[in-house]
């Protein structure tokens, strides 16, 4: 395992799920959040719940990175982004759960799926393009 470049894509991986969550949930989302907010923590007891959340985007990326490392590095862009939307679909089903368990609109949750796919297939192509392999000998 080339571990310079797993840091890297990690790094790499942890940037791409902040900064689309942010892009999600913090300004797409934001008006499906204020209509259903009675489901939601109150903002100030979010924030201080932040870094639980700073903790499980690491965890993804680390998880996501380290499984392509062990099983699809030095594969090509195509299948970084297939990976990625397999990872994707494995990962949001908790979407479709949250629906089920919780009084919120079919909406929100169709959102969280799709939005979820396309954050996760932006992470396999980043992952693909960032880890590489440690050369083979000669």
């Amino acid at each position: 395992m080339n571990t310079k470049r797993l840091l890297f894509a990690i790094i790499a991986g942890f940037i791409v799920v902040f900064g689309t969550d942010y892009l999600i949930h913090g300004i797409w989302l934001m008006p499906d959040y204020e209509a259903t907010k009675s489901l939601w923590r109150p903002d100030n007891e979010m924030q201080s719940h932040f870094s639980w959340m700073l903790s499980a985007q690491l965890l993804c990326a680390v998880t996501f990175v380290i499984i392509w490392a062990k099983g699809f590095a030095g594969r090509n862009l195509g299948t970084g982004a297939v990976f990625g939307l397999l990872m994707g679909l494995f990962q949001n089903v908790w979407a479709i759960v949250n629906y089920v368990v919780l009084p919120m609109p079919a909406e929100l949750a169709v959102k969280w799926f799709f939005s979820g796919l396309a954050q996760a297939v932006l992470l396999g192509i980043v992952t693909s393009l960032v880890y590489r392999p440690e050369p083979s000998g000669p």
